[in-house]
């Protein structure tokens, strides 16, 4: 027969896991300064634009 092992020591270890890796990602999302915010900003309006410029609009013909 095995051992007795405690579930809720895997269950509590799991969570915790979880629970760092999601506060990794705030870390990211949410522990920059302004500037690099707004630099950030910048850079994705700058590649939308760059997208829109090089779209093709095609008219439908009937």
């Amino acid at each position: 027969m095995g051992n007795v092992i405690n579930l809720n020591r895997f269950r509590k270890r799991a969570e915790r896991e979880a629970s760092a890796k999601q506060a990794d990602a705030n870390r990211a999302k949410f522990g920059r300064t302004k500037a690099e915010r707004s630099a950030e900003e910048k850079r994705a309006d700058q590649a939308k634009e760059h997208l829109d410029q090089h779209r093709i609009d095609r008219e439908e013909q009937p």
